[in-house]
């Protein structure tokens, strides 16, 4: 087992609430499959029509699907029935497959209320809820849907929340929803796999299809994921590379649920090379032998550089994770380094960094860091700006970043409103962070 499979599951086997928290990649799922698995054989009884015994929630479609699989193949040889529901797809064979009830129901939040308020699932008999991310399930885009959720199971339950992050705000509200529960965390809050190695390529915006298709020409990027902020910038990259030669699939909010699981198929199979994500697909990516991670765009929610990069370095794997940094892309670098309490190695070798210092010095001093407000309009937010000759060009350190407030969530340096593309038919990756599943 691995170590949050050995901590989490005695305590779920005695029925006591938990909080688990743990590097993705780590088997978490498992860690909450299997005991549930157990704990339902025991009370093995007739199912109720349009009921489910156990529900556990999932923030993307992605994800879902993993955990379903994930289930499915636990419980292979059991009597035990699974069902997934999402969006992006016909409501149709779900509301059939409900009829006569299920044991174990893996959901997204927006297709299941959808089908609660249609009459088509009764959520009265669930025992067991499991939220997996459970920082995005509770972020502020799905607390709503949560509390709808929470108000249709009538009887006493056991409640479990997993996740690689938990910030502070967030575990406030689990400990709302959760009973006096058990903490199982078998590494810091938002600490990154420790076998992946990480980099940050300083260099213009104009320059970053340059930079992506001079570290694509290395050999030894074999397998990659890049992720991009929003969904159209994914489709221009994956374009890019079909005209350099290399196969590519973009996946993201846009795309049909068909769409992404072919996508996500191919890339399993080795039929493309590459796979261009937005962070709707951050967190429910497992794939093996994952190279190279590449962050063509910083995230503007810290948390997210956490679960991108962790699609490498998967179950005791090694892995490179290569984030392109622009000027106005900073305030983010700096939030990301604030949580996961470390600097980021800066990587000077390549063709542009000379631009990049000019882009970030005007005789001899940085030009300061704005931050844009999370929801803010036009407005500028607060600058900051370090001392003369706090860093130089050629092979020396920008410095150790200080720690400041939050990014906004449009893009970078614009002062845009994040927009979030929310729909409840599945997750979008758009220009806010990930969409609603």
């Amino acid at each position: 087992m691995t170590p949050i499979q050995a901590q989490a599951i005695p305590h779920i086997l005695r029925g006591r609430d938990l909080i688990g928290l743990a590097q993705t990649g780590t088997g978490k799922t498992a860690a909450f499959s299997l005991p549930l698995l157990q704990m339902l054989l025991k009370g093995e009884g007739k199912r109720s029509p349009k009921t489910a015994k156990a529900l556990i929630l999932a923030p993307t479609r992605e994800l879902a699907v993993q955990i379903g699989e994930n289930v499915a193949t636990y419980g292979k040889h059991l009597h035990l029935r699974s069902l997934l529901v999402y969006g992006g797809v016909s409501e149709r064979p779900q509301i059939k497959a409900m009829q006569k009830g299920v044991d174990i129901l893996v959901a997204t939040p927006g297709r299941l209320l959808d089908l609660v308020q249609q009459g088509h699932i009764d959520l009265g008999m669930v025992s067991f809820l499991i939220f997996d991310e459970a920082d995005r399930m509770l972020d502020m885009g799905f607390i709503k849907d949560i509390e709808k959720i929470m108000s249709y199971i009538r009887g006493p339950r056991q409640t479990l929340l997993f996740s690689a992050t938990m910030p502070k705000g967030v575990e406030q509200l689990a400990q709302k929803i959760l009973n006096n529960p058990e903490r199982v965390s078998v590494s810091p809050q938002a600490t990154t796999a420790e076998k992946v190695e990480q980099r940050i390529m300083m260099v213009p915006t104009a320059r970053k299809r340059d930079l992506l298709e001079h570290v694509m020409k290395n050999p030894e990027v074999k397998r990659v994921i890049i992720f991009t902020r929003t969904k159209h910038g994914a489709n221009r990259v994956s374009k890019f590379l079909d005209q350099m030669g290399i196969s590519s699939a973009a996946i993201h909010g846009n795309k049909s649920q068909n769409a992404r699981q072919k996508s996500l198929n191919s890339f399993q199979r080795g039929d493309i090379r590459a796979l261009v994500a937005t962070d709707v697909a951050a967190r429910g990516i497992d794939v093996d032998d994952i190279t190279h991670v590449i962050n063509f765009d910083l995230p503007n929610e810290p948390e997210s550089y956490v679960h991108r990069i962790g699609r490498t370095a998967r179950a005791g794997a090694s892995g490179i994770a290569i984030s392109f940094c622009d000027r106005d892309e900073r305030a983010y670098l700096k939030d990301i380094e604030k949580i996961i309490r470390d600097t980021i190695p800066r990587d000077y070798e390549h063709p542009w960094q000379e631009e990049a210092t000019a882009m970030l010095f005007q005789d001899g001093e940085e030009i300061p860091v704005t931050r844009p407000k999370r929801n803010g309009g036009g407005s500028r937010g607060q600058q900051s700006r370090r001392p003369k000759g706090g860093a130089g060009g050629g092979g020396k350190s920008f410095g150790k970043p200080r720690s400041g407030g939050k990014p906004g969530a449009g893009k970078p340096g614009g002062g845009k409103p994040g927009g979030g593309a929310r729909r409840r038919s599945g997750g979008g990756g758009g220009r806010g962070g990930a969409g609603r599943g």
